[in-house]
């Protein structure tokens, strides 16, 4: 399945309800996103902490450009796909809040459930807290964990005894093997941010469930990418 990066952002300004719009009429089968929390609470879809130097967890959503979307009216526009939702709560020098309640993690949960579309999500983060909390606060939608420098194997199994439903690899660590394990054990695997010709078809090849992309309309081009009615 192919999942585009941030929207369609070819033409469009990336993770923007345009961005969103020009994905779902490309006829990709999902979208992916990045959630982060404003200073007076509202979620909204930027990629980074700052937007024209602005810090967003620092500044009221009223403050920040108008191209920045609330999580609900991004979820609004897409219809018809699976929205991958990643929760942006890292612990990292770059951010400047993290939040250890998990209480982000069930704002975003409740802004889901609000709209109805838990059939229509699925979660991620790289922070494998953040992971878990989704999970405990809507068990019935699946959730991957973001990797990076995690050793793959160990990260495959971690996961699951976490009871988490994928894992998220950057795709030049992903094996056959990997993918293998991670079937045995009943896990998704979603790769990103695959874009060149060669990676895509290199990733169907190892049967990997999504392939997240910067460029959606090469991806459909080259993998057959079948109706999607559900978030699994």
């Amino acid at each position: 399945m192919i999942f585009a990066h941030r929207g369609l952002h070819t033409n469009e300004r990336e993770n923007t309800i345009a961005a969103f719009r020009a994905a779902v009429i490309s006829g990709v089968a999902g979208v992916e996103l990045d959630v982060r929390r404003t200073s007076d609470g509202e979620l909204v879809v930027h990629h980074d902490p700052n937007v024209r130097e602005i810090d967003i967890a620092a500044t009221a959503k009223s403050s920040l450009p108008s191209y920045v979307p609330t999580l609900s009216e991004a979820l609004e526009v897409l219809v018809g796909v699976t929205v991958n939702v990643e929760v942006k709560n890292l612990r990292q020098s770059s951010e400047s809040a993290y939040d250890e309640s998990g209480a982000f993690a069930r704002e975003v949960v409740s802004v889901v459930r609000d709209l109805g579309k838990e059939g229509s999500v699925i979660f991620s983060s790289f922070d494998l807290a953040t992971c878990e909390e989704l999970k405990r606060s809507a068990p019935e939608i699946p959730v991957g964990w973001l990797l990076w420098l995690e050793d793959l194997s160990e990260a495959i199994v971690l996961a699951r005894e976490r009871g988490l439903d994928a894992v998220n690899p950057p795709f030049r660590r992903v094996t056959r093997e990997s993918v293998g394990l991670a079937k045995s054990l009943g896990l998704e695997v979603n790769v990103w941010t695959v874009n060149a010709e060669a990676d895509i078809l290199a990733m169907a090849a190892l049967g990997v469930d999504r392939i997240i992309t910067d460029d959606p309309v090469l991806a459909l081009s080259l993998v057959a990418s079948p109706p999607l009615a559900s978030g699994r």
